[in-house]
């Protein structure tokens, strides 16, 4: 059958079932079986995905900035990219506040159910709440300090460090503008050799995809249902109005916030949009992580959307550490949850206090594990609700962070086709079918 070539539909079979997989593996017990030998392949995916993903930036992103032969093309660029990320970020938390203020999922929280909440998860908030403390005691110039890397070396053995990653090359590639194209061009042509092999490299590790989601959906039913999966149902069925607000708040960002954003910027379509990008969003739901999952981003980007290199070698890695969309509103609606299941009536002026801080928050947590729990601890004192009531929403973070995270990489995608769009350098559209009536 000709749909089974088609890389998005194989990713999708694997979930379902890695999925089944895991339901099955909590019914009859094997979840030390699937934790010990079905859970490395999960791993093995997400760190080849992270392996590839520190030199396609650096040797992207060299070449296309040295192909620029002028800077002010990339001062521009970025002014626009930061711009457009703040205005979707900022969008992203109004819609979240307009959704939970609406539905008020956190006054359907039944009174046993919240307490028992609050004693099981309460030991992990306090570990939160210290590194949220260590983030809060950051100032805005620190984020700008923190970009400029001591030692490189130091900064390319760890994937968080993707701004300095990017600092690095940027000057790499203005060096190499800067000097004489005959001194240049050995360099350029490494770099350009290089990024080709890196992108064969990615087509190579995308053909174990299916099997590599198959684990890490087989691994999250494990965690989350332990060997009792009646008692992860039940808390699946008490959280599930804060979870439906959630899913939902993202749906609205996606289909209004995106959708105005290739009509103002340029003629795609949305569906076309998912289309072609199917498999990144696919990889990032499994795998939770904007970074592990940037080569393959990078990869559909420039090939299916038609993005220039130029662009996307920029506009991707710094949305994969500084925008978070979906991390954002997943933060107001949380938030606004917690006061609620607490009994508090939050203000107008704490509601716009959550505007600010969560999205500033997105900025100066980029980088630090687990971000989105810290920058809600952080969101959460500056309205002064008990963090304690993060213990409330925590046995279903792992399933809206796989969805929260699928969103943050649609958004990176959507804000580089803006960019390219308004810089002339968005091609074609390339659908998978195309690309492999080419290969045959």
């Amino acid at each position: 059958m000709k749909w089974c070539k088609k890389l998005h539909w194989q990713i999708i079979i694997g979930m379902v079932l890695g999925l089944i997989w895991g339901l099955f593996s909590s019914v009859v017990g094997l979840n030390e079986f699937t934790s010990g030998y079905i859970r490395p392949f999960g791993d093995v995916f997400i760190t080849m995905l992270q392996l590839i993903a520190v030199p396609l930036v650096i040797a992207s992103l060299v070449v296309g900035v040295a192909s620029l032969n002028d800077m002010t093309k990339l001062s521009r660029m970025g002014g626009k990219t930061i711009a457009i990320y703040l205005v979707t970020t900022s969008l992203a938390i109004i819609i979240g506040l307009t959704v939970v203020n609406v539905m008020q999922p956190g006054k359907a929280l039944p009174e046993d159910t919240r307490a028992s909440l609050m004693a099981s998860y309460s030991q992990t908030v306090e570990g939160r709440e210290e590194a949220a403390e260590a983030v809060q005691d950051r100032n805005i110039m620190d984020f700008f300090v923190d970009i400029v890397p001591s030692n490189f070396f130091d900064a390319a053995s760890d994937n968080s460090n993707m701004l300095q990653i990017v600092f690095v090359a940027l000057i790499l590639g203005i060096g190499l503008v800067k000097i004489p194209l005959q001194k240049g061009q050995v360099l350029i042509n490494v770099f350009e050799a290089l990024n080709e092999v890196i992108i064969k490299i990615v087509d190579l590790i995308m053909k174990t995809a299916p099997y590599g989601v198959f684990a890490l959906m087989a691994v999250v039913i494990v965690d989350l249902a332990g060997d009792d999966l009646g008692q992860a149902l039940n808390l699946l069925s008490a959280l599930g109005w804060y979870t439906i607000a959630v899913v939902i708040g993202l749906l609205l960002h996606v289909l209004i916030v995106y959708s105005s954003l290739f009509k103002i910027f340029s003629s795609m379509k949305l569906k076309d949009f998912f289309k072609a990008i199917q498999p990144a969003i696919l990889v990032g739901f499994s795998t939770s992580s904007s970074v592990a999952t940037l080569p393959v981003t990078m990869e559909r980007v420039e090939k299916n959307l038609g993005v220039d290199e130029e662009v996307s070698s920029f506009v991707l890695p710094v949305g994969a550490t500084i925008n978070m969309d979906g991390t954002s509103l997943y933060q107001a609606i949380a938030a606004v949850f917690i006061a609620q299941a607490l009994g508090m009536d939050l203000t107008i002026a704490q509601q716009l206090t959550i505007v600010l801080t969560a999205t500033f928050a997105s900025i100066g947590a980029a980088g630090v594990p687990g971000a989105g729990i810290i920058m809600l601890v952080i969101v959460l004192q500056a309205i002064e609700v008990p963090i304690e009531g993060i213990a409330l929403i925590l046995g279903v973070d792992r399933i809206l962070d796989m969805v929260r995270t699928a969103v943050n990489i649609t958004g990176d995608a959507a804000v580089s086709v803006a960019v390219a769009a308004t810089e002339g350098k968005l091609g074609e559209l390339h659908f998978d079918e195309d690309i492999i009536q080419e290969k045959e």
